[in-house]
């Protein structure tokens, strides 16, 4: 029974921060990937940022130096800190974990970016 549940999404304006987090059960975390993704209204699916077992990360180019990807293994969750928010960063957001062949996502959780 797996389970990634997201936190932390809301309404916030131009230039805010907002931090998801996404809590995962059911796996043997420390041995997975984990991913974030984003998804607006028409537009395809965009892969944000990712964190390898090891801690090694990765970020779009959109989001580069703004959005930091984090992990903590005793408590099996990933976080995502956003400053700096841009009208752009609309979307759901969702977390995905990895490992192999096996990947699970979650339901996801709305970020809204608007004054």
């Amino acid at each position: 029974q797996v389970q990634l549940v997201e936190s932390g999404g809301g309404l916030v304006q131009p230039g805010g921060s907002l931090r998801l987090s996404c809590a995962a059960s059911g796996i043997a975390f420390r041995l997975y990937a984990m991913a974030w993704y984003r998804q607006a209204p028409g537009k395809q699916r965009e892969l944000v940022t990712t964190i390898t077992s090891g801690g090694i990360t990765n970020y779009a180019d959109s989001v580069k130096g703004r959005f930091t990807i984090s992990r903590d293994n005793a408590k099996n969750t990933v976080y995502l800190q956003m400053n700096s928010l841009k009208p752009e960063d609309t979307g759901v957001y969702v977390c995905k974990a990895s490992w192999g062949s096996r990947a699970y996502w979650g339901q996801g959780t709305q970020v809204t970016v608007s004054s």
